[in-house]
């Protein structure tokens, strides 16, 4: 496959992977599927690590990829223009870029995970952060010292979870588009293509 074409793959890939972190990190400011007060929730959720990180960031190298499309990918080796050879090289900053604010979102997610979720604590009136010093993971019946939000930890764990996941694979999308842009800026547009040069009129 032609690098341009595989660029265009990969594009298509992170757009979707985009939105789906948009809308778990929107789903975050509603624990439960209920509203709350902006100061009951975690922080962690107003680092907007799905939104600006897996989401804006993203679309920046997605939209750039796709650009990079080449369908009938004409030229092979050393015969591709030298446009399209700078073109998948700059390529490799935008999936820089992407790498970046996927990390940024997985780092996030991670924080937030280990934190635990912003909570009252049941039959009190204090709200903190009860599993920040233990390991509530591999003990789900202390869960039950969330009151309200209701199902709290479930709903953070879940969505940041999901975070986590969708940003590893953007950052390996992106890190597989740094290799395919320098593979695009060192042999062209479409090396080993099945077209070949034109001599006498034909096609070899």
């Amino acid at each position: 496959m032609c690098p341009g074409a595989f660029a265009k793959c990969l594009g298509i890939s992170l757009l979707p992977l985009s939105v789906a972190c948009v809308l778990c990190n929107i789903l975050l400011f509603f624990p439960g599927g209920t509203p709350v007060e902006s100061k009951r929730l975690s922080e962690e959720v107003w680092y907007f690590g799905g939104i600006l990180g897996s989401g804006v960031l993203m679309l920046f190298p997605a939209l750039v990829f796709l650009g990079l499309k080449n369908n009938d990918c004409c030229g092979c080796c050393g015969n591709a223009s030298c446009g399209r050879r700078f073109a998948m090289l700059s390529s490799i900053l935008f999936a820089a870029v992407g790498v970046l604010g996927a990390g940024y979102s997985v780092v996030v997610s991670v924080l937030a995970i280990k934190r635990g979720p912003f909570c009252q604590i049941y039959f009190q009136e204090v709200w903190k952060y009860p599993f920040e010093n233990s390991d509530y993971l591999s003990n789900s019946t202390s869960w039950k010292q969330c009151e309200l939000p209701e199902d709290v930890v479930h709903w953070n764990l879940s969505l940041f979870s999901v975070l986590l996941a969708l940003g590893l694979i953007q950052a390996v999308l992106c890190a597989v588009q740094v290799v395919n842009g320098l593979v695009g800026a060192l042999c062209g547009d479409c090396c080993g293509g099945s077209r070949g040069v034109s001599v006498n009129g034909w096609t070899a």
